[in-house]
């Protein structure tokens, strides 16, 4: 029952923290990572609820934390909240997708983001994405190996991709 309302009041605070873009304080970020390394802990010892928790609040705190949103996902998978789940990868698209904004020669956050489409079901997209990224960064070299070792292939073909997609 607690878990149900500190989720609700994680939701909560999403939507309203949504209405204007708040700083992160170094204290949150801290707090944040320490809250994400117990949630990797209880990943290990398989104990899925709580680590959804611990991940849900990590990302009240640090909504501008791409990968925490996909543990989330990837957790929420493990408990068989597909909803959940999808709910969290959109968030994490979101995040990558800003971050590509910002810094448009983060080759890293393209192949996360094409990472994201292709967990969603949207393979057409996460080719878009990559060759677009690739068309405006020839030089990257990190893009440019994962299009020629054909990564994004290599992401779609993977047998663990099915346990994690909603």
């Amino acid at each position: 029952m607690r878990l149900r309302l500190a989720l609700l009041a994680a939701a909560a605070a999403l939507i309203l923290a949504g209405c204007h873009r708040r700083e992160i304080t170094s204290l949150e970020r801290k707090e944040a990572a320490n809250i994400v390394s117990e949630a990797q802990f209880a990943v290990t010892l398989r104990d899925w609820s709580r680590a959804e928790g611990l991940f849900a609040k990590a990302t009240v705190l640090c909504p501008d934390q791409g990968d925490t949103w996909m543990d989330l996902g990837m957790v929420r998978m493990r408990l068989h909240n597909s909803g959940g789940a999808r709910s969290a990868y959109k968030s994490a698209l979101s995040v990558y997708e800003d971050d590509s904004k910002r810094e448009p020669s983060n080759s890293v956050a393209v192949i996360r983001r094409a990472y994201v489409l292709v967990l969603l079901g949207r393979v057409d997209d996460a080719r878009s994405v990559v060759a677009r990224a690739q068309s405006d960064h020839p030089d990257d070299r990190r893009l440019r190996a994962f299009v020629e070792s054909k990564g994004l292939d290599k992401m779609i073909a993977d047998p663990g991709l099915r346990e994690i997609s909603p």
